[in-house]
């Protein structure tokens, strides 16, 4: 995700200079130099002094090690965003002191700028250091405040949601194949159909339940595949999965304050 930003900011009108990137290989930063013109540096630290928004953009149980050995280097002037699921702020505050920190969860969209990404503010983080995450975030999609309290449901809904979209996507693919249909056929009118009606459902007043009525002609072909996904339990398939995800980004963030 922190290459994907990194383009994003690149194709919002950033300069190269104005971003410097971090990482653990050599190989990896030579890779991630490569592809966006950006400065890499093996060294966290170094990487994030002087900067004024600091992303972490790293796997929760390797946040406490990445702030320890960043700690000397961030002061209160800077901007720690954090894109570590399940994580809390309080965990960063508790290593690097009174430095505004926000915490945000973006999705995989975020590489054609077309992310959705709730932003909650730490205990030091005011007004200033949010619109600075917002200027980062909104180079790569939407942006929507939300207390933290709620991002591990964010992480559960759109955070994982794309992998919803692209299993719901997987099926419609072989079941169209089993029906006859060839394989490229198959994926273009999976594909458009679903972009068709995301961009449907993103730009109409009406609720998802009122466009799907307006699809579900009674007595017909929508009205007896919705019956068979109802029947099956469709609806508690999904609360259950989100339930799940939710439950697992509350315990990546307990599992790194433990290692922390």
């Amino acid at each position: 995700m922190g290459e994907v930003l990194a383009g994003g900011l690149l194709a919002a009108g950033w300069d190269p200079s104005e971003l410097v990137l971090a990482a653990r290989r050599e190989e990896r930063c030579r890779e991630v130099e490569r592809a966006t013109g950006v400065a890499c540096l093996l060294d966290p630290a170094a990487a994030a002094a002087g900067r004024d928004v600091v992303v972490v953009a790293v796997k929760p149980g390797d946040v406490p090690a990445l702030l320890a050995a960043c700690a000397g280097a961030i002061t209160s002037s800077q901007v720690v965003l954090s894109l570590a699921a399940g994580v809390p702020t309080a965990l960063f505050e508790e290593t690097l002191g009174e430095v505004p920190v926000v915490r945000a969860m973006p999705n995989t969209p975020a590489q054609i700028a077309r992310a959705i990404t709730a932003i909650a503010p730490g205990a030091h983080a005011g007004p200033e250091a949010v619109a600075r995450a917002h200027v980062v975030l909104g180079a790569v999609g939407q942006t929507i405040d939300l207390d933290e309290s709620l991002l591990d449901a964010v992480t559960a809904v759109s955070g994982t949601g794309p992998a919803y979209v692209f299993i719901l996507a997987e099926a419609l693919v072989e079941s169209a194949i089993r029906e006859g249909l060839p394989w490229h056929a198959a994926e273009l009118l999976v594909a458009q159909t679903i972009q068709g009606a995301g961009m449907l459902l993103a730009g109409s007043d009406l609720s998802p339940a009122r466009l799907r009525a307006q699809v579900t002609s009674p007595g017909g072909t929508t009205a007896a595949a919705i019956h068979v996904l109802e029947e099956r339990g469709f609806r508690a398939l999904v609360e259950d999965a989100v339930r799940a995800a939710a439950q697992r980004s509350r315990e990546l963030g307990e599992r790194a304050g433990r290692a922390g």
